[in-house]
């Protein structure tokens, strides 16, 4: 039974052919429903309690003002956010695993999120985001975080690929060389944070951890253009990966360009990553669990991209469902939830691969 859901199958459409596992499949379907129940909870979770069914009225156009008010309103754009943000970590964790063949691989554990992080608070605290700005002035600055952190994860990403190459590469060296860059860019937060005022180092701070409280509809359009560009991008890349996990020589055997393609595939889950950091601050850990959750959910031999995504949207939803529960009215910071769940995991999966991390 289980060779025949994990076995893979061709789909044609026309000239068109894929191959696809009907594992993959299940597992992708059951985690779009669990992120679609939590995204139902979430909506109905605050000081006006609604139930489920309250909230699907008002989703389709019914139920009072006031219900609409909340729920539409107040708590919609963070919820998308919180599926958004946590479908582009999950999917640039899924691309660093695959590319570097390496399971101890994620943006937040390389380090490309604290430079993309060190970035965002430089702009933040030299004035180019502001939170009374409004309209277009506001989509401006968001571009303007995004982008500051966008170079910031390239130049982190940068940085550990040049130390890499100095290196043996293996796994316990490239984990080694990402907490280094991450604790380099980290101490030039500390010092930006210090030299600035006290104003500009509390709005870097309510940034810095990791939450998805006050964000607007400006976060929300940034990251699913940055999702739907990447989502486009890896169509015609993500048929590359198979040979590329055969080892460079093998796929430049089967005609292609293992270097351009592994680098292509990089700067994707660097742009998912950084963007991520930019409108929602650092969330860690959901890069390295989703993936690897997908993966064993899947029985793949790699983690499928989609099913990481909707593991990562359920993953960040249900942290920031937790956030606002567990101490309301006290709202916790996203990053503090999935931190509690995601280091433990890192810690087990270090004891689980044993002698195999140190090469």
């Amino acid at each position: 039974m289980s060779t025949l859901l994990t076995a893979p199958r061709v789909l044609r459409l026309g000239q068109v052919s894929t191959r696809w596992s009907p594992r993959t499949a299940l597992t992708t379907v059951i985690a779009t429903l669990a992120a679609a129940i939590l995204c139902v909870l979430s909506l109905g979770v605050g000081d006006l309690s609604l139930s489920p069914s309250q909230v699907l009225e008002v989703l389709s156009g019914g139920g009072t003002r006031q219900e609409q008010l909340v729920v539409i309103t107040l708590r919609l754009t963070r919820t998308l956010l919180g599926l958004l943000v946590g479908a582009m970590l999950a999917v640039s964790g899924a691309i660093v695993q695959t590319t570097t063949r390496n399971g101890l691989a994620s943006p937040d554990l390389l380090g490309i999120t604290a430079g993309a992080g060190t970035a965002a608070v430089a702009v933040i605290i030299l004035g180019g985001s502001s939170t009374n700005a409004t309209g277009a002035s506001s989509l401006l600055h968001a571009f303007g975080t995004s982008g500051a952190a966008l170079v910031g994860g390239l130049a982190a990403a940068l940085t550990v690929s040049t130390i890499l190459k100095m290196t043996s590469g293996g796994r316990l060296q490239m984990l080694l060389v990402g907490v280094g860059t991450s604790a380099l860019f980290s101490g030039l937060t500390s010092w930006m944070l210090i030299a600035a005022s006290i104003e500009d180092a509390e709005k870097a701070n309510a940034w810095l951890a990791g939450s998805l409280n006050g964000r607007g509809s400006e976060e929300v359009v940034m990251a699913a253009l940055a999702l739907g560009v990447v989502a486009v991008v890896l169509v015609p890349l993500s048929t590359r990966i198979p040979a590329l996990n055969l080892g460079s020589d093998m796929a430049t055997a089967l005609g292609q360009n293992a270097q351009r393609s592994r680098s292509a595939l990089l700067l994707c889950s660097v742009v998912l990553a950084s963007i991520a950091a930019a409108v929602a601050g650092p969330i860690g850990f959901v890069a390295l669990v989703a993936p690897h959750i997908a993966q064993r959910a899947a029985g793949a031999p790699r983690p499928p991209l989609l099913a990481s995504a909707m593991i990562g949207a359920a993953i960040v939803t249900a942290s920031d469902l937790l956030a606002r529960t567990l101490a309301a009215p006290i709202l916790l910071p996203t990053g503090a939830v999935t931190a509690i769940i995601g280091a433990p995991f890192l810690i087990w999966l270090l004891v689980r691969q044993g002698k195999d991390t140190i090469r």
